[in-house]
C-alpha cells in the first residue's frame, strides 16, 4: 500500500501542477458564490422589509435558503467536475492501477438493501465517487452513499430520512454462504450490560444471536444469524481479530454482513468525502492527504480483512 511520503511526491511532481488550475477556477467560483449570495439576501431583505410581518420574514428566510442552497450547486458544480476528474481519479489510480473512479450514481436501493445491514425500507440511495476494480485476487467496489427513506406528511408534503450515510463497500468473499450472518456495534451492552445481551436476544429482525469467545469483539459488536455453525465459521479467530484492529485503525462506526458470496461494509462518516474546499486554498497538501487516507482506508479493507487469503472455494 503507498506511503504519505509516496504521495507528497506524487503531489508535488504531478498534483500540484494540476491543482494550480483548479485554484484558479476556485477563486471565480467563490467569487460567483458570494455574489449570487448577496443578490438574493438583498432581495429577500427588500421583499421581507415591503411584507413588513414576522410570518413573512420566516418564508421569505426558508425560501431564500432553499434558492441559496440551489445557486450554490449550480455554480460549484463545474469546479466539482473538475476536481474529480483531475484530482480524485487520479489519486485512486495512484493507490492502485487496477482500480477504476467514476463519478455517479452505481449502488441502487436494491443492491444497499440486499446487504441486509439496515432493517428499515430503503427508498433512495444517492452515491458518488464510484471506485471499482481487483485489490490482488478479491474483486471489489465502494462508493460514498447517503441512503434514505422517504415519508410525506398531513398535506402531502415529502420528507427524507437518513438512514445511512457514509462508505459502501462490497467485496467478493470466495464463498457461497447458506444464510445471513450480520455484525452490527454492540451499543446495547455496552449502555444496559447484561440486560443489554437479553435487548439483543429479542432483535429477531435480524436473525438470531450469535454468541462468540472473543471478549474483545463481543464488546465492540453483536452478531446475529440464520446458521449460528456457518456464522462462528466465517467468523473465525484471525477474522474477529482483524474487524477488531480494523475499527482501532479506522475509528469509524463500522457495520458488516456477509450475504450470498459478498461481504458488505458501512462505515459512517458524518462528512461529505472527496469534496473540493470552496472558500479555501486547494493549494494545500493536507486536504489531498487527508482524501488519499479516506480512499487507503476503503481499499485496505481487502489486506486488513485478509480477503485475499482464499480459505474457502465457491461451490
Amino acid at each position: 500500500m503507498r506511503t504519505v511520503k509516496e504521495l507528497k511526491n506524487f503531489y508535488d511532481t504531478v498534483l500540484y501542477p494540476e491543482l494550480s488550475v483548479i485554484e484558479e477556477q476556485r477563486i471565480v467560483t467563490r467569487n460567483r458564490v458570494l455574489i449570487s449570495s448577496a443578490v438574493i439576501i438583498s432581495i429577500a431583505l427588500i421583499i421581507a422589509m415591503i411584507a413588513g410581518y414576522l410570518n413573512a420574514y420566516l418564508g421569505i428566510g426558508v425560501f431564500s435558503f432553499l434558492v441559496l442552497t440551489g445557486v450554490y450547486r449550480y455554480v460549484i458544480s463545474e469546479y466539482v467536475r473538475n476536481f474529480k476528474i483531475e484530482i480524485i481519479e487520479k489519486l485512486v489510480k495512484f493507490i492502485d492501477q487496477n482500480l477504476s473512479y467514476t463519478r455517479g450514481n452505481y449502488f441502487s436501493p436494491t443492491v444497499f438493501q440486499e446487504s441486509k445491514l439496515f432493517n428499515h425500507r430503503v427508498d433512495c440511495v444517492d452515491s458518488d465517487d464510484y471506485v471499482k476494480g481487483l485489490i490482488g485476487q478479491t474483486a471489489m467496489e465502494f462508493s460514498e452513499i447517503h441512503a434514505k427513506y422517504v415519508t410525506r406528511d398531513s398535506k402531502g408534503r415529502r420528507h427524507e430520512h437518513t438512514i445511512f450515510k457514509g462508505l459502501f463497500f462490497i467485496a467478493d468473499f470466495n464463498k457461497q454462504f447458506k444464510g445471513k450472518t450480520i455484525i452490527v456495534p454492540d451499543t446495547a451492552e455496552k449502555i444496559f450490560g447484561q440486560l443489554g445481551t437479553m435487548l439483543q436476544s429479542m432483535n429477531k429482525f435480524r436473525g438470531n444471536l450469535v454468541k462468540l469467545e472473543d471478549p474483545e469483539f463481543e464488546k465492540m459488536f453483536a452478531v446475529y444469524g440464520d446458521d449460528q455453525i456457518e456464522a462462528r465459521y466465517i467468523l473465525s479467530t484471525s477474522l474477529m481479530k482483524r474487524i477488531v484492529d480494523f475499527k482501532k485503525s479506522s475509528k469509524k462506526t463500522i457495520q458488516m454482513s456477509f450475504v450470498g458470496s459478498k461481504i458488505n461494509i458501512a462505515v459512517s462518516y458524518a462528512k461529505d468525502l472527496f469534496e473540493p474546499r470552496v472558500f479555501r486554498t486547494m493549494l494545500d497538501f493536507n486536504p489531498i492527504k487527508e482524501y488519499f487516507e479516506d480512499l487507503k482506508m476503503a481499499v485496505s479493507i481487502v489486506e486488513e480483512l485478509n480477503l485475499n487469503t482464499r480459505i474457502w472455494t465457491k461451490e
